[in-house]
């Protein structure tokens, strides 16, 4: 267990248990478990990012834990995010993701979302993994952050990440997003130097 260090504005906090995490993973008890098991974490396969990808788009001009506290209810929506299954979506399914209360009923990010699903059906299996993944930075080409402040919104990874998806198709996934994605699917490490999860990472 850490000691609590002097408090430095945006620095890793002491949770209850006395383990230091990053400030926001501390703002409500859903941010914890997700901080802990799942922010930073490598995610691969192509249904299971874009989930997160179509999760990140959502997200836009809102706060993450609006989308965390209704991510079953997007699953529920969206046919738990399998590719081939959103690809399919009728007229009829649209009317009723936009009368959905479970999700963000957004009329442009619900169509993005399902237009995304009928561009990657027609990649090759693992074609969308391994492109994603090709933009992640060499381990040690950014400074560990000491505290909010040395995070930055994009990078010239997540630049050329939103660029190359667009240009395959895909909407939705500007630079700040795309870099989102790369923090939530650990192709980068944003712990904080002295929180617990880029220890245990």
């Amino acid at each position: 267990m850490t000691e609590t260090p002097d408090v430095v504005e945006g620095a890793a906090l002491a949770g209850p248990d006395g383990w230091l995490r990053c400030p926001w993973a501390l703002s409500t008890e859903d941010y914890v478990s997700y901080h802990d098991e799942e922010w930073g974490r490598p995610v691969h396969g192509d249904d299971a990012l874009y989930e997160r990808l179509s999760l990140e788009a959502f997200q836009s001009g809102l706060s993450w834990i609006t989308i965390l506290r209704r991510r079953t209810g997007f699953r529920a929506a969206f046919a738990g995010f399998r590719i081939e299954k959103v690809a399919a979506f009728t007229d009829e399914d649209r009317e009723r993701l936009l009368a959905d209360p479970g999700i963000i009923r957004n009329r442009a990010k619900i169509d993005a979302t399902t237009a995304n699903a009928r561009v990657l059906a027609e990649w090759a299996p693992g074609e969308l993994d391994r492109l994603i993944w090709s933009y992640a930075p060499e381990p040690g080409t950014y400074p560990v952050p000491k505290t909010l402040a040395d995070v930055p919104p994009v990078t010239a990874e997540s630049t050329a990440l939103s660029k190359a998806l667009k240009k395959r198709g895909l909407r939705f996934v500007g630079p700040t997003t795309a870099y989102a994605l790369m923090q939530a699917c650990g192709l980068v490490n944003d712990h904080l130097e002295t929180c617990v999860s880029r220890r245990a990472r």
